[in-house]
């Protein structure tokens, strides 16, 4: 500031005593030169501050200075071009432009409507989840111990929504995920969990458009993972030898297709044949078909390799769901007897660690190094999952450890927190075998 105040100083001297002189001067001649052009006004050639303190700077210190005053002066409004460019609008019968838009955002998009699964999350004490499982109805009404909920007031709602029941409890209202409702539908055979179909599509490495061969529909919860990896190009063919467990595959499949595309702007792939009959009796259906993988889900899939193997491609993987050991170790006696063009890579059996992450809690507000969880109060062993029946709908219990839904009061203050493995782990449920057919060498 006190140099820009001395530079101001020194400039308005200047101006004065140039101006002095050249009154002094110009009082003897006359107001205009010997050209005829008038002279201009002091005013008119007085220099800015800016413009003074520029003129001290060197050239490129000067030049730096003015490109900055130029970006920070206002630019003028700009004409706006006589023809503008027309807006490009995508018109869908029956639909305004900007709703058309609004429907091609994504394949999830939209409020439930009647007919399609809604899944309903309420919390429990001791930070369990109560899931509910339910197709819409105008006329229905959702039972859960937490109250009832009407599903005329579901019906329009957006996925994520928290409502009320008569009780007063809340629940979540969403649609659910594949793996959700292969836990939640009616089964008949003990289904295979989501968590080893997940890595037996990684051992078979399933593509779009694989023909994939299926033994042991159950309750088809391995038959609608399988349609949705080999895709709408693909084939699952899916063979069980039980008329009631292929029934009860074939309306799982159905209805959730059809809820699949009352709630989404995409359609399931219509790809899975389900077949009632042996495995080991289908040798001439399966001369005319090549497989990308087999997935054998049978107390002796023994029986069936001598079948399948034939229609497999080489070096395609036959992946086998167990759940014993001793199934295990009959399986590969069985190859090595019948001399099997099979290679065992790996049996693995996949396991999940659940984990506990909870506010700490005072112990009789003696100290607060004494210090526990929710999880601390003794309660007889539970399962991860445990089923409830509810009428026609589908619940299942689960522990989750998750404090959005609870209706305790919150706190702004930072509490310490505990983290551990949880008490209730999720048991042994099978153990997986990756089989990969090889071409021997000739003798």
């Amino acid at each position: 500031m006190r140099a820009w105040r001395a530079l101001r100083r020194a400039a308005a001297s200047s101006c004065s005593s140039s101006s002095s002189s050249s009154s002094s001067s110009s009082s003897s001649s006359s107001s205009f030169p010997a050209d005829g052009k008038p002279r201009r006004r002091a005013w008119e050639t007085s220099l800015s501050p800016l413009e003074r303190v520029r003129r001290l700077l060197p050239p490129e210190e000067a030049a730096a200075v003015a490109r900055g005053a130029a970006a920070a002066a206002p630019q003028p409004p700009q004409a706006r071009p006589e023809k503008e460019e027309e807006e490009v609008v995508v018109e869908v019968p029956g639909v305004a432009p900007r709703q058309a838009l609004a429907g091609t955002a994504g394949p999830r998009s939209g409020p439930f409507r009647a007919g399609e699964l809604a899944l309903a999350e309420m919390p429990r004490k001791n930070n369990w989840t109560l899931k509910v499982l339910c197709r819409l109805a105008a006329e229905a009404v959702l039972s859960s111990p937490g109250g009832l909920l009407p599903h005329r007031d579901i019906i329009g709602q957006l996925p994520g929504q928290m409502l009320r029941t008569s009780a007063g409890k809340r629940l979540l209202l969403r649609r659910p995920s594949l793996d959700e409702y292969v836990l939640l539908m009616p089964r008949g055979a003990t289904i295979a969990y989501p968590k080893d179909i997940s890595a037996l599509l990684t051992m078979m490495d399933i593509h779009p458009g694989d023909t994939v061969l299926e033994t042991g529909s159950g309750s088809g919860a391995m038959s609608l993972f399988l349609s949705r990896a080999v895709g709408p190009k693909g084939r699952v063919l899916s063979y069980e030898i039980r008329e009631d467990h292929h029934n009860l595959a074939k309306k799982n499949y159905r209805h959730w297709r059809s809820a699949w595309e009352i709630g989404h702007t995409d359609e399931w792939p219509d790809n899975v044949e389900f077949i009632l009959k042996d495995i080991s009796t289908a040798a001439a259906d399966l001369k005319s078909v090549t497989l990308d993988a087999v997935a054998l889900d049978m107390l002796d899939p023994q029986c069936a390799l001598p079948v399948v193997h034939p229609s497999l491609k080489q070096g395609g993987v036959c992946a086998v769901y167990l759940a014993n050991i001793t199934q295990v170790i009959d399986l590969l006696d069985r190859i090595r007897s019948c001399k099997l063009p099979f290679l065992c890579e790996r049996i693995i059996e996949v396991t999940h660690r659940s984990w506990s992450v909870l506010p700490a809690k005072l112990k009789h507000n003696k100290s607060s190094q004494m210090v526990g969880t929710q999880e601390n109060i003794e309660e007889p062993p539970q399962n991860e999952y445990e089923e409830i029946h509810i009428q026609d709908e589908a619940v299942l219990k689960e522990s989750e450890h998750n404090e959005s839904l609870s209706d305790a009061p919150e706190t702004n203050h930072s509490v310490p927190y505990i983290a551990r493995p949880s008490h209730w782990q999720e048991a042994h449920s099978a153990f997986l075998t990756k089989l990969r057919k090889f071409r021997p060498l000739l003798s």
